[in-house]
């Protein structure tokens, strides 16, 4: 009787524990639009295990890639709705609740990457995060290179009067647009995860991207030319929703920001 005594208090001591244990850990979502073969999905994946580990446990992080949580102004709506907790995305979605910050996108800013990186540990990129942060409380914790945008189309592009008319799918953002329009393109707003076969079906003839995002896509597979235009020096942000970032202790927001 006492063996079986024991027996039942050291199993009602660990369901317990468990259930403490589980009770005791937060799982996040961390949601962004890029393939799962692609560094921004595979370092976020490394940065939620980062997370937890020196979290001890404490925070589980899933992330979600290839628009699983929706497009790319979905997630940004996310933040605001408490739905998903941290994103990957860019300032020109940013810029729809902070328009200042909307500037560095606009084509020809920026000579090349390193003027990029530099910027992004200025004083004014500073200026700028804390003007988003302040309308939308949520926090910028770290700014990506992400490639520089380039052309792809069905018919050979050797100057801007060359995209007059052609069907160009374009993210539905200022920034973006402002070189296809520019140029005469016949823009046309399509989700991320749909580029693909909407350029196969001929909805529309051309695109543009970062060289690693058109063949992470296979873009090149439905597309017969690649155009170097380098309109946008590109970069992305990782970005924590304003609900939980005020959830986290100060410990927490600096192993966060860490990451």
């Amino acid at each position: 009787m006492t063996f079986r005594l024991r027996s039942l208090l050291g199993a009602t001591a660990i369901i317990m524990a468990s259930a403490l244990s589980a009770q005791a850990q937060t799982v996040l979502k961390w949601a962004h639009v890029y393939e799962t073969t692609e560094p921004f999905h595979t370092e976020s994946v490394w940065a939620a295990k980062e997370i937890e580990k020196r979290t001890e446990g404490r925070y589980k992080i899933d992330v979600f890639p290839a628009s699983q949580l929706g497009k790319e102004a979905d997630i940004n709506q996310g933040l605001k709705l408490g739905t998903v907790d941290i994103i990957i995305s860019g300032s020109s979605f940013a810029a729809r609740d902070s328009k200042p910050i909307g500037v560095t996108y606009f084509p020809y800013i920026f000579r090349n990457p390193e003027h990029l990186i530099a910027y992004t540990k200025s004083d004014v990129f500073k200026r700028l995060a804390k003007g988003y942060e302040d309308k939308t409380g949520n926090v910028i914790t770290a700014v990506s290179y992400y490639g520089t945008r380039h052309t792809t189309s069905n018919k050979p592009i050797e100057k801007c009067s060359d995209l007059n008319g052609v069907k160009m799918r374009v993210p539905d953002v200022p920034a973006y647009l402002a070189m296809p329009r520019a140029c005469g393109a016949n823009t046309t707003p399509i989700a991320f995860a749909e580029v693909y076969l909407a350029l196969q079906n001929g909805t529309v003839d051309a695109q543009e991207n970062p060289l690693t995002t058109i063949e992470a896509k296979k873009f090149f597979e439905v597309q017969k030319n690649i155009v170097l235009t380098g309109h946008i020096v590109d970069h992305l942000n990782t970005v924590i929703s304003k609900s939980r970032w005020a959830s986290l202790s100060d410990e927490d927001k600096k192993i966060f920001v860490d990451v």
